[in-house]
């Protein structure tokens, strides 16, 4: 005998695992393309501050940004998933997922978040650590 409620329950389940794995897939590719975008803020900090005021560095899958005595580290975090962002003593989870059309999303806090917006949230305390928001 087979139960309708089961048959549809087994196939949002496989959805969901296709979506996960698809999510996945994409994450190393997601945060090169956030890597990109900080790299172009770091550039542009640096134009307006000396070379050496901020750098941009990758090591083992992680951006590590660091300006004076400021430091702010994204990694890969697969459970979420999306990305850590350690910044000293406070930390952000910024989710990853993929829209319909196979664009990405960010959300924070079930905040949906552009790729601007996420710049600014990552960079702006360790780039501007004596303003307030």
């Amino acid at each position: 005998m087979s139960f309708e409620w089961l048959q549809m329950r087994i196939t949002e389940e496989k959805e969901r695992a296709e979506r996960e794995i698809n999510i996945l897939n994409r994450l190393p590719s997601a945060l090169d393309e956030l890597r990109t975008a900080l790299a172009d803020c770091v550039e542009t900090y640096n134009q307006a501050f000396g070379d050496s005021s901020a750098r941009l560095e990758t090591i083992a899958g992680a951006v590590h940004i660091v300006a004076g005595d400021s430091r702010v580290n994204i990694s890969l975090d697969p459970p979420l998933p999306g990305f850590r962002v350690d910044q000293g003593s406070e930390w952000l989870s910024i989710e990853v997922g993929i829209l319909p059309g196979g664009n990405l999303f960010f959300r924070e806090a079930d905040k949906y978040i552009t790729l601007e917006e996420m710049t600014r949230r990552i960079l702006d305390r360790t780039l501007f650590p004596k303003l307030k928001d």
